[in-house]
């Protein structure tokens, strides 16, 4: 490595939280002075740097009519929290990035620049949108952001969009970019299916090679729920979804655990990486986030116990994606036969599909069933089954 930071200090940390989103249940909780407990607030200080996701562009902005339920913007005055507690990162690459358009790009990166802060993941075009941000700390630390493939807009050489999180090529020019310089390369990326208890194993073998590539972690959200970590046999982590921060709407209310999330930090040295979590609560009944007993889902789950419960947690998550098509079209699914389910299943466009990447049922279907052959009995996470099984309840 031609380290090219003279580290201003030798170690450093960062703290990441999970989705964050100030419009339906959360309209105007930026007014709030009591929306984040004091402990919470605490711990959201007690790194150098804060690195939040800004789910949707900070814009006054009205759905054309084609997002529905899935539109997802920002009073820029959401900024006053995220000022409160410090966020001098904004992780800006998501699929609601791009809900207003260009517009919301340039506004949400204006609004981040205003307010002294670095933003990384959606750009004007896809140079700005992969560009890493990096700090001069701990022998330097490089962060680039990657955002799942198809419901996230990618950029071009001439659009604006998102760093999509499937061209390779690129991803890996950017690791060895930070890496020629920096001690640390970090991955922040979003992605994975929402409500699913544990990765599906495209998204899993896809973080795992960005390791593979270089990176030396790699955190993640989108799923809106949480998911476990993992560590890897040369000591690099990936943690899979730090569930919701500060999002609350009626098509997640459906589904268990999104009033849950994490928040991480990382704490880097010349030499070290390590972390620590703590688990955070939505009060529904007030809107106010609280800090919590971390999940039992987040803990490491190591390949062997991978192979035992995934099938366990595709079965989890085929269920919670029937709950979520019985919310968006009760009229086609409530009470509909297996036919309907299967043609639903089995169709080459469900809702957000990519072959081998996302939404792929051709994959989780199968995988699904074999949680019937109850390997995922033999599993040692006594905690870990009774979460999935709870979700797979209801």
């Amino acid at each position: 490595m031609n380290n090219e930071f003279k580290s201003r200090k030798d170690k450093t940390s960062i703290v990441f939280t999970g989705d964050i989103g100030f419009d339906k249940y959360m309209a105007g909780k930026w007014e709030d002075e009591n929306l984040i407990s004091k402990p919470l607030l605490d711990f959201l200080k007690s790194g150098e740097h804060l690195c939040i996701n800004v789910e949707g562009a900070l814009i006054d902005a009205v759905d054309d009519g084609t997002r529905g339920v899935f539109f997802h913007c920002m009073n820029p005055n959401a900024v006053r929290v995220f000022e409160k507690i410090g966020a001098d990162i904004w992780s800006i690459g998501n699929n609601h990035t791009m809900d207003a358009g260009r517009e919301g790009v340039v506004s949400t990166k204006e609004h981040a620049k205003k307010s002294g802060a670095l933003a990384f993941g959606a750009g004007l075009n896809d140079k700005e949108a992969s560009e890493p941000i990096y700090l001069d700390e701990a022998g330097g630390i490089g962060i680039f952001g990657v955002s799942y493939m198809a419901e996230c807009i990618p950029a071009t050489k001439t659009d604006a969009g998102v760093f999509r999180w499937d061209d390779m090529e690129y991803i890996q020019a950017r690791i060895d970019e930070i890496k020629s310089k920096c001690r640390w390369c970090i991955v922040v990326a979003h992605g994975g299916e929402e409500f699913a208890p544990m990765p599906n194993p495209y998204t899993r073998d896809r973080y795992l090679k960005y390791l593979e590539m270089g990176a030396d972690a790699v955190v993640a959200h989108h799923t809106h729920v949480p998911e476990n970590y993992e560590i890897t046999k040369d000591g690099k982590p990936i943690f899979y979804s730090l569930g919701n921060f500060i999002f609350d709407t009626d098509y997640q209310r459906v589904h268990k655990y999104t009033d849950t999330g994490i928040v991480l930090k990382l704490n880097f040295t010349l030499d070290s990486l390590e972390f620590e979590a703590v688990g955070t609560k939505i009060n529904r009944q007030n809107e106010t986030i609280d800090i919590n007993a971390l999940p039992d889902i987040f803990t490491n789950i190591d390949s062997e116990e991978f192979a035992l419960l995934s099938p366990l947690s595709a079965k989890a998550f085929i269920i919670s994606d029937m709950r979520k098509m019985q919310f968006l079209e009760p009229d086609r699914f409530i009470n509909a036969e297996q036919s309907v389910w299967d043609g639903y299943f089995f169709s080459t466009e469900p809702d957000g599909y990519f072959e081998g990447a996302h939404m792929d049922l051709s994959v989780i279907v199968p995988l699904s069933k074999e949680a019937e052959k109850n390997e995922w009995q033999k599993s040692k996470l006594d905690k870990v089954k009774n979460y999935i099984l709870k979700q797979i309840e209801g």
